[in-house]
């Protein structure tokens, strides 16, 4: 399933998303097909459903007259969930380790977002008025499913729920004062366009991630180039955390950055920046300035 959240004539709501053989998108309505026992993505993981909620929804569709659908470019995507934690991971591709000058980490290098940092699929990030150096960071996010502490690598990847993409907007003057600061600023990331579920999106280490900047490519990396596998990641940010449905692993970006090409590349007002894993899709987003308070 590909799980995802919306606005449809004002009103929010959260479905799967039905392509059709005719290449048509449309949006079921993930509310009425579960009547009403879920009102959010967030709902659902909570409450361990997501099963129930394929099984209700492959029924709704059987029975088409009773499925309320919309197609995809008539509602207004949303976050697809309001992570309770988002972890992130630096330096966790050996190219982009190198191209920073960061040793190769025997560990992974956590650090965290704040849920006010990040902006829907299709939203402006914000290009703070403080700096000029927002960098774009094209990455795989994991959406955790199941609950655990001191979580083994070789069952971690029974705790997730599903996958999508990640931009980790960084604003790079503050984050070498800061990495908390540089990470943060107010609508500089984003997250979706919706959650792809594990069984459909299979093994992550054959993912594709490119990253775009005004359709010129600027990062490209398959997840089996991480220097920290996903399953790692989920064991070590148990050890010291507990995991809980709807926490998201940011695994790392690939070399490729803007502040690291000659000249350097940063995210101006009007630009257009495109996240695209392989058996996700596309996270797109623009930019513009911050408005002056």
């Amino acid at each position: 399933m590909k799980l995802l959240a919306y606005q449809h004539e004002g009103r929010p709501g959260w479905g799967a998303l039905i392509e059709s053989a005719a290449g048509i998108a449309h949006v079921s309505d993930g509310i009425a097909a579960t009547g009403g026992c879920y009102r959010s993505i967030d709902e659902v993981l909570t409450a361990g459903a997501l099963q129930e909620v394929r099984a209700l929804l492959a029924n709704a569709e059987s029975a088409a007259s009773k499925l309320t659908t919309w197609p995809l470019a008539d509602v207004t995507l949303q976050l697809p969930l309001q992570p309770g934690k988002l972890l992130a991971v630096g330096g966790n591709y050996g190219a982009h380790a190198q191209e920073i000058g960061m040793a190769t980490p025997q560990a992974p290098v956590f650090f965290s977002r704040f849920a006010d940092s990040l902006v829907a699929p299709d939203a402006a990030l914000i290009k703070p008025r403080l700096s000029r150096q927002l960098d774009f960071e094209g990455e795989l996010a994991v959406v955790i499913g199941r609950a655990g502490r001191h979580i083994r690598e070789h069952d971690a990847l029974n705790h997730v729920a599903g996958y999508t993409c990640f931009n980790d907007g960084s604003v790079r003057d503050y984050q070498k004062e800061s990495i908390t600061a540089g990470k943060n600023f107010f609508a500089t990331g984003s997250l979706g366009p919706w959650i792809v579920t594990a069984e459909e999106f299979g093994d992550p280490s054959r993912a594709m991630l490119t990253t775009r900047l005004n359709s010129r490519e600027m990062q490209r990396a398959t997840v089996s180039d991480l220097i920290h596998s996903v399953a790692a990641l989920i064991a070590y940010a148990s050890s010291f955390t507990p995991l809980a449905p709807g926490d998201v692993i940011a695994t790392g970006t690939p070399a490729g950055i803007g502040s690291r090409r000659s000249p350097p590349v940063w995210m101006q007002a009007g630009d257009r920046i495109e996240v695209e894993i392989s058996g996700i899709g596309v996270l797109r987003n623009t930019v513009v300035e911050e408005a002056t308070w």
